[in-house]
């Protein structure tokens, strides 16, 4: 959430950033005009507020009894309006908090500006592509063939966009996860073991709700939401705490699995199990000091970086534009792995400063001092790594002529394997 003072100081400064995202302007107007009779709204209730208690004060003085009459009429009659500007208040508030989570956050300064993804910028490339003395298969193929992946099973049991790993298959997938976790605990991240299910003001404090809200799978009965990210239950870890700044930064990692209503087009994306309504992912997140978010956002894409170098396939750093730029976030880096047989590159991980984005949601605070005004902290996220993704680009990059897929070195020791025949 933006600082409502900034909205109202520097309305054009948040008029441009909406432009830049492609969005229009008019929720802006909307936000000064409802804070604009807010406080207008505000500034009579605390007038009269002020006339009641001057008016009790001389009541309790008065002698004559009609002129203590009338006075107790006007305050019956200042009580009247009162009830109706408190009313008015909690309802005006309520509209300024609605049309506040509407706003997406700034984008940083050094963000290309573009409307989509073709205008995100390459800023690194590392490894060759492996040349193949054969057509190499996709995943979808690769691991039906080898009786590890069973799409029919997945729509069976739970519908479409869902599938099985089996046998080898399923080992991968958990030895993917517990090498990440190892590693990233090895580089400085405390591992926690969340919830699957947040309540509704954890996915507001993430900035989930309510621009995500159509693409989340929740129990309409009760205040119980399946997390789309390991993002939303870290981002709550510290809600409604005051940190001392020596603690940070707080480096945390975690795995979840997520569940998101994936938009498909049609004909777009509906093959093998690059996208679904349930994945697993490993997250990376942390609480910073304000001026240093940048550079642990360098540090963070180095983690991730360093993550994928050790498996030792070909990937390429992308700098997001802002019409690509997720809703909480002011600046991202998309860390792509290259996958051979659909001949594509895929996304493993988005690396994000979100600032006081999500803090300002959550009401995460620090003092920099025993005493200090409390300050927001800065929160920065990563995927370190997403599968199934990941999972695709190891089967297909290490799959041999013969249909079997070489383990790489690192997972070996977590799958007990060096080859899945």
């Amino acid at each position: 959430m933006l600082d409502l003072r900034l909205i109202r100081e520097q309305p054009d400064l948040v008029r441009e950033a909406l432009v830049k995202r492609g969005m229009r302007t008019a929720l802006v107007d909307r936000i000064l005009a409802v804070d604009e009779d807010r406080r207008r709204n505000m500034t009579e209730l605390e007038a009269l507020r002020a006339q009641r208690k001057m008016i009790s004060k001389e009541i309790g003085r008065l002698k004559d009894e009609l002129a203590r009459e009338a006075r107790k009429e006007e305050v019956r009659g200042i009580n009247m309006r009162v009830d109706t500007l408190e009313n008015r208040a909690s309802e005006l508030d309520a509209q300024l908090q609605e049309e506040l989570l509407q706003v997406p956050n700034i984008p940083d300064p050094d963000v290309p500006v573009g409307e989509d993804e073709t205008a995100n910028v390459t800023v690194k490339t590392v490894g060759t592509p492996r040349e193949f003395d054969f057509a190499p298969l996709p995943h979808w193929d690769l691991g039906v063939a080898l009786g590890i992946m069973n799409f029919e099973q997945g729509v069976k049991i739970a519908g479409s966009r869902f599938y099985v790993l089996s046998g080898a298959g399923a080992r991968l997938q958990r030895a993917l996860i517990t090498w990440m976790l190892d590693t990233h605990v090895a580089q400085g991240y405390r591992e926690e073991y969340l919830p699957f299910m947040v309540r509704e003001a954890c996915m507001i404090g993430a900035g989930q709700l309510p621009k995500f809200r159509d693409n989340l799978f929740h129990d309409a009965e009760k205040d119980a939401w399946f997390v789309p990210t390991a993002e939303v239950p870290l981002t709550n870890l510290h809600r409604d705490e005051i940190l001392s700044a020596e603690v940070l930064p707080l480096n945390y990692a975690a795995y979840t699995p997520c569940f998101r209503k994936e938009p498909m087009s049609a004909g777009k994306d509906v093959r093998g199990i690059k996208r679904g309504f349930q994945f697993d992912k490993v997250e990376m997140y942390k609480f910073t000091l304000p001026e240093e978010s940048e550079n642990e956002l360098h540090h963070l894409v180095a983690d991730i970086e360093a993550t994928i170098q050790r498996l030792e396939i070909p990937y390429r750093i992308k700098l997001l534009c802002t019409g690509d730029l997720g809703f909480s976030a002011a600046k991202t880096y998309d860390l792509e792995m290259w996958a051979p047989g659909i001949q594509e590159w895929l996304e493993v991980s988005s690396a994000s400063n979100v600032r006081d984005f999500q803090a300002r949601r959550a009401n995460v605070r620090f003092r920099r001092t025993p005493g200090a005004k409390p300050e927001f902290v800065h929160t920065l996220n990563g995927s370190g790594l997403g599968l199934p993704r990941t999972l695709i680009s190891v089967m297909e990059n290490y799959q041999q002529q013969d249909g079997s897929i070489v383990v790489p070195e690192v997972l070996r020791p977590y799958m007990g394997c060096d080859m899945i025949r």
